[in-house]
């Protein structure tokens, strides 16, 4: 994919995780500052959701490490183990805020 096709996609993505947790009314606050998207949680914990644009990546930290993302053509895939995202991220917000989230794709 081009980079401008990265961009985009990725600013959709960010996007769409501030539109669910803004739906969920997560006990959380978020800052997004240069492709990088820092969910802060009341009870102190934090997911922060990176664009990695020289690997064409989305990466993922939270207390149980770091996820690695790449676009397969179809879906973005853990680049250990292939495990999708969405369902990533879904389980880490949920495990963080103690609530239940949908990310709409």
């Amino acid at each position: 994919m081009t980079e401008s096709e990265f961009l985009d996609l990725t600013d959709r993505m960010l996007e769409t995780i501030q539109n669910a947790i803004d739906e969920a009314g997560l006990d959380a606050d978020y800052t997004l500052n240069g492709g990088v998207l820092d969910i802060a949680f009341d009870n102190g914990q934090h997911i922060v959701v990176n664009r990695h644009g020289p690997n064409q990546e989305m990466w993922l930290a939270a207390r149980s490490g770091g996820f690695h993302f790449a676009h397969d053509g179809t879906a973005w895939r853990n680049t250990r183990g292939g495990s999708d995202f969405w369902e990533t991220l879904t389980l880490l917000v949920e495990e963080a805020s103690g609530e239940e989230i949908a990310f709409e794709r």
